[in-house]
């Protein structure tokens, strides 16, 4: 059974909505495919990926993509440990981590490492689901089940005839074996203890740095020991039998999240849930005390092959969430005309699919202001733009750049990325799909909603652009040929921007709210379409966005999870590793603060109200990051970022400051600032 076509991310949840997709508003009967293209920059997969899956687009941005790309060989953080493969061997760690002022970083260091005694080879990926990964060493004869959560290493031999062997970088104190020989423990001289379990009896012996077995067929389980209490050991033994093998993610309905693994073995199974899971977990037992160390804040046992976690719902609209008072009308009009008459003389000059889309999505903001503060006649100019600068996109006749489709990974490129992988951000490489992509569709789904006809006309290529970073349950169809839910992270509840690249701390995002913006945008897509199933979706993974950025980027003060110094010095995270929390942006030195504060609240609109829902955590960045903006390399336009916030418990002397503006970030303007902070200010 091919477990990576069978566990397609939320499958279910589009088969059981199609009745609602088909009356009230659905995709496109048939899908649209971008022109093709061949990358020149992009790797090969089929040097990892068994043959099997290569017939099917492949994951470009997932929790595994070292194992994948470059070498296959830096590690990946799999809850609760670092994970490495190389060579023919698999090493284990649990990590420690390192924290001061600047970062925050799990260390890896070898703490076992797994082979057998025969043919060394390559992994390969012979499976993968949304929460697990299945790596095989065909000559070593050994399967590993990697699971997300999993307090337990997996490893099955394949034949009878495998030895295996297990080795140190510390010395090894003591080795002992229980009387049924199927539970061993390993005393290391660094505190570590670490419990084997194995489904059949075996002998082992051991030198001061190895552990090999007699010949063994069968599953054998490690799992570290996180602390000497004895209630630890008697859980691992009592769940050590159910092993899981994968894992499905399903949006079961709006704002609901469910997990589902496919299990081996006698008994119940045991996981462990990050903080974030444990706010959102309905209906499961959860195992207080039972905990492991993360980066991601203390992990908790649960009980259970299923979780159900259910979410507050949040609005997803058009206009303010409240409205604005209409004595601030006409200041908000006053700049809406300066900022609407600007665009009938200007072109978008830039040919980065990044900068493009920007300036898309700060045209097509202007359009729902006037719908709200009653100017009606800026809609039609502002449709006008909308349509010139989309449309070359759309059908594939922008001479500057334009969108692609290439078929090794199964996805869109940009004619300026396929050839060189540092254009467009990364883009041809697919970095940043979710930004790029989801500030196209905003102004696609403005446009929609401003002039239905054009929408009607250009709906198959506005899905296919949302499809390529959300294609999750879309109706009576799936779309085959983008790989489910690229970007999104079904485990960790967020985003990673970072795609085919090997990074020694794993995948990454930067803004994340950005990635708001792209699933809120797919959201007023399916606003603009009457197609409720894509709102549903869109919102679902706009709230899990927004609640994983207030749980690992927004750093409040007193809160530990990183450290007292990190948390002393940052009100934000820069750049959120998988195994790293760093203060630096990819453009800018971490002392420039109002730039970190600007690329975690850009773009604004009235999504942004609840992603800074918390109006003292608001003052507290602003208090943070304002001194920065005298320093040299903080251009005035960050002054959008700060002032909106400040806006937040401060909306009169925000005000003042904007009116003294002369420049504005190209996302946004006058207008849209104003907009804001008067919505802000009931």
């Amino acid at each position: 059974m091919v477990l990576a076509t069978s566990f397609l991310l939320f499958l279910s949840f589009s088969l059981s909505c199609n009745a609602l997709a088909t009356s009230h508003g659905s995709p496109p009967t048939t899908p649209f495919v971008f022109p093709e293209t061949k990358s020149t920059v992009l790797p090969n997969p089929a040097h990892i990926f068994s043959s099997h899956l290569l017939s099917s687009p492949l994951p470009t941005n997932s929790f595994f993509q070292n194992f994948v790309v470059a070498k296959g060989d830096d590690p990946e953080y799999i809850h609760p440990y670092l994970i490495k493969s190389a060579s023919s061997s698999l090493s284990l760690s649990y990590p420690f981590r390192f924290s001061n002022s600047s970062f925050v970083r799990q260390i890896f260091i070898p703490d076992l490492t797994i082979t057998s005694l025969n043919k060394t080879t390559r992994h390969r990926i012979s499976s993968y689901s949304d929460l697990s990964v299945t790596l095989d060493f065909p000559s070593n004869n050994l399967r590993f089940y990697l699971v997300r959560g999993s307090p337990f290493l997996t490893c099955k031999t394949t034949t009878n005839s495998t030895r295996l062997s297990i080795s140190t970088i510390h010395a090894i104190l003591s080795f002992s074996s229980d009387a049924s020989l199927t539970k061993h423990t390993v005393k290391l001289n660094n505190t570590q203890t670490w419990l084997l379990y194995t489904s059949s009896p075996i002998r082992f012996t051991h030198s001061i740095t190895q552990i090999t077995s007699q010949k063994f067929s069968g599953v054998i389980r490690i799992a570290i020991l996180p602390n000497s209490e004895q209630k630890y050991e008697r859980v691992l033994d009592k769940y050590s039998s159910c092993y899981p093998i994968s894992g499905r993610a399903k949006l079961s309905k709006a704002f609901g999240l469910e997990y589902k693994w496919k299990t081996k073995g006698r008994g119940k199974l045991l996981l462990l849930a990050h903080p974030l899971h444990r706010r959102l977990l309905s209906q499961n037992a959860v195992l207080e005390g039972f905990e492991y160390k993360s980066i991601d804040g203390d992990l908790v046992g649960v009980i259970g092959d299923s979780w159900v976690m259910k979410l507050e719902p949040i609005p997803v609209t058009w206009h303010s969430i409240d409205g604005i008072r209409k004595e601030h009308f006409p200041e908000i009009v006053s700049a809406l005309r300066k900022d609407v008459d600007a665009l009938r003389s200007t072109k978008i000059s830039t040919t980065s699919s990044y900068f493009y889309g920007k300036s898309v999505a700060r045209a097509a903001r202007l359009a729902l202001i006037a719908e709200e503060v009653g100017y009606p006649k800026a809609i039609p100019v502002v449709a006008k733009f909308l349509k010139n600068a989309i449309q070359p996109w759309l059908d594939g006749n922008y001479d500057g750049n334009g969108f692609l489709y290439e078929r090794k990974w199964g996805g869109l490129v940009t004619k300026l990325g396929s050839t060189n992988s540092s254009e467009d951000f990364g883009f041809g490489i697919y970095n940043d799909h979710h930004f790029h992509l989801g500030y196209f569709v905003y102004g696609i789904a403005v446009l929609a909603k401003i002039d239905p006809a054009w929408g009607r006309q250009y709906k198959p290529q506005a899905y296919s652009l949302m499809a390529d970073y959300m294609n999750v349950g879309l109706g009576s169809f799936s779309y085959s040929y983008y790989p489910q839910a690229r970007s999104f992270d079904p485990w960790k509840l967020h985003s990673w921007a970072a795609g085919l690249q090997n990074f020694s701390d794993g995948r990454n995002q930067e803004s994340t709210s950005e990635a708001v913006n792209a699933y809120y945008s797919a959201a007023l897509l399916g606003l603009a379409y009457k197609d409720n199933v894509l709102k549903r979706i869109g919102s679902t993974l706009t709230a899990l966005e927004i609640l994983s950025a207030q749980t690992w980027w927004h750093v409040r003060e007193g809160d530990d999870m990183y450290g007292k110094e990190f948390s002393r010095k940052n009100r934000l995270v820069g750049i959120l590793w998988a195994n790293m929390r760093d203060s630096k942006l990819w453009f800018a030195p971490a002392e420039l603060k109002a730039c970190r504060l600007g690329i975690q609240v850009l773009p604004i609109s009235p999504i942004t109200e609840i992603l800074f829902s918390d109006a003292e955590f608001a003052k507290d960045v602003v208090k943070w990051a304002s001194p920065s903006l005298s320093l040299s390399g903080v251009a005035e336009s960050w002054k959008d970022f700060v002032y909106a916030l400040e806006g937040i418990y401060n909306y009169t002397s925000a005000i003042a400051k904007t009116r003294k503006l002369t420049v504005h970030d190209d996302g946004n303007s006058l207008a849209n600032l104003l907009w804001w902070i008067y919505s802000q200010g009931r």
